[in-house]
């Protein structure tokens, strides 16, 4: 594991706090994947005959020189071996690999960007759909694109800024736009715009049994869709999104404080919540606590007018060191793309809070355990604004609408030592958030920790799901660890 240091850790969770992901991103999908063709081998004796299928897709087995690239994720802490992973360009050839696992009884699991925290994009002796080489991005009109899953993020806004268009969603440049998309996706234009899910016009998918089907034709699955999670339905191949209109320029601010105890980085994360929760919606802003440094972003792409500025200097009397910077959106975002390379790490979901009142029974605690653990950072982001549509809300599952914030527990290691460590801490601000009645967490941000994860991630929306899981793969074909079952 590569040893990573202070600095390099601090700019890993802010410029990732404006992303889908808060944790630092990796380019498994740019830099993994785009190999040589040229190596198949034989399969090994274990690996399903396709018979007399004509099928296209191509198959990738443990004696492929390319296979381990192609099952390894950005998160290097993840270590599961897939029977045969199926490599797709085309909506026929997903729906021929669903169908191909189906007869031989292997569970799917779906692969786009790699980057889900707790690998169920990947598994061990089923298939692996691996959709990376479906990325084109095509115009459909000036404001709407048809995209396929494997699009990363930086693909994206080359494409879209320079026509003059944003598709709300976060930075990290390597996260591709199918997880993130099925989850919600937020980052620096949510509260302007809300989430990624809620620009999702159409999707077109392979369900459990191998049926190419739209959600044009059922809207309970559309619904499902904006926000229910990835691998549960089916293999999403296609996407058609609504896009907005792009800022020109975005303007950034950093604060810091070093030298922190517990007592002072929960009080100005309490000043930080009164204040950003008064931000205008053209505001994104991040408290990352990272030992005991402090750094808080603050993003405008909006007019910097005298309510901004009073709100700006409320933090800058609280901390200790401020700067900013400004440029055209397109060179701003490339600060927050974040690392380009695989890490390890054990990061999740900590909460959706409205206010500090969520967070004031455990949070000294919390923060003080985060203090004293290195390797370890506590984050919160705004959210709010245009999240809490309540037009949105009705058509779509994502069930969190209500709240302000959303916070992350992260953990990087670089030996087992400090890995023990930080797993530990992670376990028990887990529990102080549980203990405290916190029960809500963000799917994209998954962890094996969560019990109930059901109404954790879905809330309320939990037994409609299972109603469209049951429609769509009724044979629960396409599943992980926490995947939506089947009632």
């Amino acid at each position: 594991m590569k040893n990573y240091n202070r600095k390099q850790f601090i700019r890993m969770s802010v410029g990732a706090g404006a992303a889908v992901w808060l944790v630092a991103c990796g380019a498994d999908s740019s830099t993994e994947e785009k190999q040589d063709d040229s190596s198949a081998k034989a399969k090994p004796a274990n690996t399903p005959d396709r018979g007399d299928s004509k099928s296209t897709f191509e198959i990738i087995d443990k004696n492929d020189a390319r296979y381990d690239a192609f099952r390894k994720g950005f998160n290097t802490r993840i270590d599961k071996h897939p029977l045969i992973i199926a490599l797709c360009k085309t909506t026929e050839e997903v729906a021929e690999a669903v169908r191909y696992a189906k007869a031989n009884s292997l569970p799917v699991a779906i692969k786009s960007g790699g980057h889900c925290m707790e690998g169920f994009s990947c598994n061990d002796d089923g298939m692996v759909i691996n959709l990376s080489a479906m990325n084109n991005i095509t115009w459909l009109d000036d404001e709407t694109i048809k995209a396929g899953p494997g699009c990363l993020l930086s693909q994206v806004y080359d494409e879209l800024l320079p026509k003059g268009r944003i598709l709300p969603a976060g930075s990290c440049a390597t996260v591709a736009l199918g997880g993130l998309t099925l989850g919600g996706g937020y980052g620096l234009f949510s509260r302007k715009y809300g989430l990624t899910c809620d620009h999702l016009m159409e999707a077109t998918m392979v369900d459990g049994n191998g049926n190419i089907v739209s959600t044009k034709d059922d809207k309970d699955l559309q619904w499902a869709l904006r926000g229910g999670g990835t691998g549960n339905f089916g293999v999403v191949t296609e996407i058609v999104y609504r896009t907005q209109k792009a800022p020109e320029t975005l303007q950034a601010h950093y604060l810091k404080a070093r030298g922190l105890d517990a007592i002072r980085a929960a009080s100005i994360l309490k000043k930080w919540m009164e204040v950003t929760a008064q931000l205008p919606a053209e505001c994104f802003s991040g408290y990352v606590l990272n030992g005991s440094t402090l750094n808080i972003l603050i993003t405008n792409y909006g007019e910097h007018n005298t309510a901004f500025n009073i709100l700006l200097n409320e933090l800058k009397i609280v901390t200790d060191k401020y700067s900013s910077s400004k440029g055209t959106l397109q060179r701003m975002l490339r600060n927050y793309y974040g690392v380009a390379k695989p890490l390890y790490f054990r990061n999740s979901s900590a909460g959706f809070f409205k206010d500090y009142q969520d967070v004031e029974p455990f949070i000294e605690e919390a923060l003080g355990k985060v203090i004293a653990t290195p390797g370890m950072i506590y984050q919160v982001n705004t959210m709010g604004g245009k999240v809490k549509d309540a037009d949105a809300a009705t058509v779509s599952c994502f069930a969190h609408r209500e709240y302000n914030f959303i916070s992350e527990i992260q953990a990087y290691s670089t030996n087992k030592l400090q890995h023990e460590r930080t797993a530990a801490c992670t376990t028990e601000v887990l529990r102080l958030t549980a203990q405290s009645g916190i029960n809500t967490q963000y799917v994209n941000y998954c962890s094996l920790e969560f019990n109930d994860w059901q109404h954790a991630y879905y809330g309320d929306n939990y037994s409609r799901l299972q109603i469209v899981k049951k429609k769509y793969d009724p044979d629960n074909n396409i599943r992980h660890p926490h995947s939506i079952r089947i009632a």
